[in-house]
């Protein structure tokens, strides 16, 4: 029995299918097409959505829009993968009209339009109100801890600096008692055992350093802030697991049970116990009354978060901890 038989590569197709006809009427990219066009980019803030006329034209932002919706939607979260996604991916044929911006071009419109882009996703959250996807009964509350660019090792507390500074006046004690026996020496016609041009080097090194750490002590008491991350500033050190800590962000997100939808997000550096009140209020201004119930776990259990929750009059179900032993 023959095998089922693909067409000849090389054979020469006179009437072809338009790439309209390729998409089926219920696909999710018809979707995001006809929000994206319903949106007034201007008034949301995207660059580019008015343009000079002379010079060489830039990509509407409408395009590269709906490419960021169709990587959020399909999990295709790189900027390389996105542009080769539009160069064999039909479904983004059709939703870009063949167009085939590069990662460059791609990353630099989420770079300009991180504020505009979350006024997208509120008018999303809108529409799916109107379409009474949204229940507005129970939202459920948690975060989520996504690793920064920082390392731990360019994370400050005052305890940290404190070290550095405890052991930097240690070393240069001892250089100093290095220098004074090198120059007793030389009085009494000795040869020093040391090279004084090395330590002095050395010392100059060490109080440059100490000037850093005394820099980082002034911008900790300046912001009153109890942790300092010069490679990732909004970066904090956060257990992840059980006695594990990362340099993180923790990603607030609440969801509503009807259709398990997001309904908002909040990229914070705080732990999960002060994120209740603000997460709730939040949810209570965009659902628009506050009849509803919110789930969290036990590392939300705060008094005074409770208390807030109390005072909006929504009712709050989070999970008690157990009690140490």
């Amino acid at each position: 029995m023959d095998y089922i038989q693909g067409k000849p590569r090389s054979q020469i197709v006179l009437i072809e299918s338009s790439m309209e006809e390729k998409i089926e009427q219920d696909n999710p990219v018809r979707l995001i097409d006809k929000f994206v066009d319903s949106c007034k980019l201007e008034e949301l803030g995207f660059t580019h959505a008015k343009h000079a006329p002379e010079g060489r034209p830039p990509y509407h932002p409408g395009d590269l829009l709906k490419l960021y919706i169709y990587g959020y939607l399909n999990r295709i979260r790189t900027t390389r993968l996105l542009e080769k996604e539009c160069k064999r991916n039909l479904e983004l044929m059709w939703l870009l009209k063949e167009l085939t911006p590069d990662h460059n071009t791609i990353a630099n419109f989420r770079k300009a339009n991180p504020k505009a882009i979350k006024l997208v996703f509120r008018r999303m959250v809108t529409m799916c109100k109107r379409l009474d996807l949204i229940g507005g009964k129970v939202i459920a509350i948690d975060g989520t801890k996504l690793r920064a660019q920082n390392s731990k090792k360019n994370n400050y507390n005052q305890r940290k600096i404190d070290d550095h500074l405890a052991y930097i006046e240690s070393r240069l004690h001892e250089y100093l008692d290095a220098l004074d026996i090198a120059d007793a020496a030389e009085n009494m016609g000795l040869d020093p055992e040391i090279d004084k041009k090395k330590i002095q080097e050395k010392i100059a090194r060490l109080n440059d350093k100490k000037q850093q750490y005394k820099k980082l002590e002034q911008e900790l008491i300046k912001t009153g802030q109890e942790q300092i991350s010069t490679t990732d500033p909004e970066s904090r050190k956060m257990p992840i697991r059980q006695n594990i800590l990362e340099m993180s962000y923790n990603i607030q997100t609440s969801v509503d049970d009807k259709h398990c939808l997001p309904i908002d997000f909040k990229t914070t550096n705080n732990n999960d116990a002060h994120a209740m009140g603000n997460m709730t209020a939040r949810a209570k201004s965009i659902i628009g009354h506050n009849e509803f119930t919110t789930l969290l776990d036990k590392g939300y259990h705060t008094g005074s978060e409770i208390n807030q929750c109390h005072e909006m009059g929504v009712e709050t179900m989070v999970a008690i901890p157990a009690l140490s032993t």
